[in-house]
């Protein structure tokens, strides 16, 4: 297994991981209101705004364990330079992690529309977020497995 491999399956685990473990702690302050109320509204901004820096600093600190316990195990290095099929994977594996959130953008109005409480676009939301960053991880994998 490549080291592109690799790294796309640590950060899939990761992404999963701390969004589970997060939502397991922050439901337990989920507001016991009215769907409807301010505090909801409130609890899901703060979800969303916690979530994002929780995110990202874990993210940079898995990340730094990965490179150090793959460099301990293969006694090799990451590699140092992005050339251009690095860029293509990227650049389509994106594409599709796009897509993925746009879906569940979409999917996340229409329970609006269809007069469902507001948590359950804020769960769809989440869910679509995890979902592309999913897609986008396996895309990569996928794509360094085949070779392209």
């Amino acid at each position: 297994m490549s080291f592109q491999e690799r790294r796309s399956l640590m950060s899939m685990v990761s992404t999963v991981l701390i969004v589970v473990v997060y939502s397991a702690l922050m439901i337990q302050r989920y507001p016991q209101a009215d769907a409807y109320a301010p505090e909801v509204f409130h609890f899901w901004g703060a979800f969303f705004l916690i979530l994002i820096p929780v995110t990202v600093a874990a993210k940079i600190v898995l990340t730094i364990v990965f490179y150090i316990a793959n460099a301990i195990a293969t006694r090799e290095e990451g590699p140092e330079i992005t050339d251009e099929r690095d860029r293509l994977i990227e650049l389509k594996a994106t594409s599709r992690s796009l897509y993925v959130f746009s879906a569940g953008f979409i999917l996340a109005m229409a329970a609006l529309v269809l007069s469902q409480p507001p948590a359950v676009m804020f769960v769809i939301l989440i869910c679509a977020g995890v979902v592309s960053e999913i897609v986008s991880e396996l895309s990569q994998f996928y794509f360094y497995r085949r070779g392209f």
